[in-house]
């Protein structure tokens, strides 16, 4: 693996494992309003992102129509659609059930990305997609579901997935950090309007100590810190290896559950856990073989 390589997988593999210590964060805002809370994650995240960007000293290219059509829909449905999705699947079924249809997106990635590039998908790469897709499902368990959480459990996996080819055509010329702060800045205001329109009054609460401390973990470590790497690990892997890594969100959150007093780890989540790490080396491989010489 060249040096380049080994630094987006490292990037990739730190963005998805920030997500998946997200379960712990969230955990603490059971009782926060929901859109209240979102809204103040991506702001809260914009800032950071801004900060990020005045430290490193870096412009902020405006975006073009085009783009700037892009970074909305990614904000309405990677961010927005996918968090009101997931509660929504939540409602009518099991955690897990709603882990396992998301956990496919690598899968769809693989598959989708070089159809709309009008080249036919790779095969070494569906195959260590799948590996990663079981490996999540075993660790995550199947759960129990029904037609209507099914539904919004699709719902999701398809704003997981936009949250990744939307990124695609904005990231060679916006870069990672700016793409980011465009997002989260969409998305806070998406999110505001929404709350303005559901919550309004009842969402107006000040979060307690503990819901501000996950609140603000959500906001510069799953948030600004892991989009920065995830949409970095785009740029040197490509899209289709990058979202193989999401299959380290569940795989991090089972060995961050003991740590939390939240579960125990058991024999599937280790056993799904090699098979994860296997289809993502398989992945990382089949990039090296595809190479041309």
């Amino acid at each position: 693996m060249e040096g380049n390589q080994l630094r987006g997988a490292l990037l990739a593999g730190a963005g998805t494992v920030l997500a998946g210590t997200s379960f712990a964060a969230t955990g603490l805002l059971v009782g926060y309003p929901f859109m209240s809370g979102q809204t103040l994650r991506f702001a809260a995240g914009t800032l950071a992102l801004g900060v990020v960007l005045l430290w490193t000293r870096s412009a902020l290219p405006r975006p073009t129509v085009r783009e700037l059509a892009l970074l909305a829909l990614l904000a309405a449905t990677g961010l927005v659609g996918f968090n009101l999705a997931s509660l929504a699947a939540l409602r009518f079924s099991e955690p897990a059930a709603l882990g396992v249809v998301v956990g496919g997106t690598p899968l769809v990635v693989a598959l989708t990305v070089p159809l709309l590039a009008g080249k036919r998908p790779s095969a070494p790469l569906i195959g260590a997609s799948l590996l990663v897709v079981l490996g999540a499902a075993v660790v995550i368990g199947w759960g129990a579901t029904t037609p209507a959480g099914f539904g919004f459990a699709v719902l999701a996996l398809l704003g997981e997935t936009a949250f990744t080819i939307l990124a695609v055509p904005v990231l060679p010329r916006l870069g990672p950090v700016v793409v980011s702060a465009y997002v989260c800045a969409l998305a806070a205001v998406e999110m505001a309007v929404l709350t303005l329109a559901l919550e309004f009054p009842h969402a107006l609460r000040a979060p307690t100590a503990s819901e501000a401390w996950a609140l603000v973990y959500l906001a510069v470590g799953v948030t600004a810190v892991a989009f920065i790497c995830y949409y970095a690990g785009i740029q040197r892997l490509g899209a289709e290896r990058t979202s193989l890594f999401a299959g380290l969100i569940p795989v991090a959150s089972a060995f961050a559950a003991p740590l939390v007093g939240t579960g125990a780890l058991g024999l599937a989540q280790v056993a799904g856990s090699v098979l994860v790490g296997i289809g993502i080396t398989v992945g990382m491989v089949a990039q090296n073989t595809e190479r041309p010489k």
